[in-house]
């Protein structure tokens, strides 16, 4: 049974990021596969497609028809003219990047083309001081994601560095949370410290990869048969842990409690709020963190999650 915490927790959490490892989707059944979800029953918890930028013109040619607008084809207009344009996460790496995504907006500007658009990027760049440089590229009414460089490459393995140098910049981080290998995880501790830094410095976060499942388990790294197992970070450890870092100052140490947990009937939802082992969220509490600071996570599945919310009863 759907509560109001945790919609609130869950609302608009998850970006759709089917093209990639492992799911690895090709773009049209990817785009259908988001075009669906968009019209089922729990697309509350849905946020945006995630596409990079070099591939906005395959988007555009396999999605345009699913898209709001005049140009949809008879079997899907009922659909998609009663929706909102769809919102794009594009991926990006160089500045020329940019100019896809200035002509992918005008382009779905346009009822006739299908409604879309980009409006949150999602950036790599070497290190710290690079960031600057691409804030200056970027256009004022698009929101960057600066993704933490791999551990290896941050100075003394700490993210702390990297995050201070968002401060004060519309833009948020981004961390990755797993992968198709094992050494792709980082640890409870890691994830932890990030948060703190986010948290003091006021830079907003988004999560990818290896967040298909609620709470901390081992699962397959792949979907292939007789794949390799491990344990993965679990979305709800994640984003509760970053709600009571924000709300409830929790310390690393807390924080990392909350990462580890690995029984999901842990997490009790109700209407007035959430709870984890005797410490309380209320709704407003929860709402304030989404909106300032916990944003979002991208999973290529979308089934994955809801089937696993499912299974603890929550929704």
């Amino acid at each position: 049974m759907e509560t109001r915490s945790l919609r609130s927790l869950m609302g608009g959490l998850i970006d759709y990021a089917g093209l990639f490892p492992p799911a690895k989707l090709a773009m049209q059944p990817a785009a259908e596969e988001y075009f669906r979800a968009l019209g089922g029953q729990h697309e509350w918890m849905l946020s945006r497609f995630v596409c990079p930028a070099n591939r906005l013109e395959e988007l555009t040619t396999a999605a345009s028809m699913l898209m709001p607008g005049t140009n949809a084809t008879s079997g899907y207009r009922e659909f998609a003219d009663a929706s909102e344009p769809w919102r794009i996460s594009a991926l990006v790496e160089t500045p020329q990047d940019l100019e896809l995504i200035d002509r992918f907006n005008e382009r779905h500007a346009k009822e006739d083309q299908g409604l879309a658009a980009v409006d949150v990027i999602e950036v790599k760049v070497p290190g710290a001081e690079a960031v600057d440089a691409m804030l200056d590229a970027i256009p004022e009414d698009i929101f960057p994601f600066f993704e933490l460089p791999p551990i290896e490459k941050l100075p003394g393995g700490d993210a702390r560095g990297f995050v201070a140098a968002l401060a004060g910049n519309m833009c948020g981080a981004k961390i990755r949370t797993g992968g198709v290998s094992e050494n792709a995880f980082p640890t409870t501790r890691f994830i932890a410290e990030f948060l703190i830094a986010c948290r003091q410095t006021e830079v907003p976060f988004k999560a990818t990869a290896g967040l298909h499942h609620p709470v901390r388990s081992e699962h397959p790294l792949t979907y292939e048969k007789n794949a390799p197992r491990c344990t993965m970070h679990g979305f709800l450890n994640v984003f509760v842990a970053g709600c009571f870092v924000f709300c409830k100052a929790f310390d690393a140490q807390a924080a990392e409690e909350v990462l580890q947990e690995s029984d999901g009937k842990a997490f009790i939802c109700t209407d007035q709020g959430l709870t984890w082992r005797n410490h309380v969220l209320d709704i407003t509490e929860i709402a304030r963190a989404r909106e300032a600071f916990a944003l979002s996570f991208g999973s290529c599945s979308f089934d994955e999650p809801v089937s696993d919310l499912k299974t603890l009863g929550l929704v």
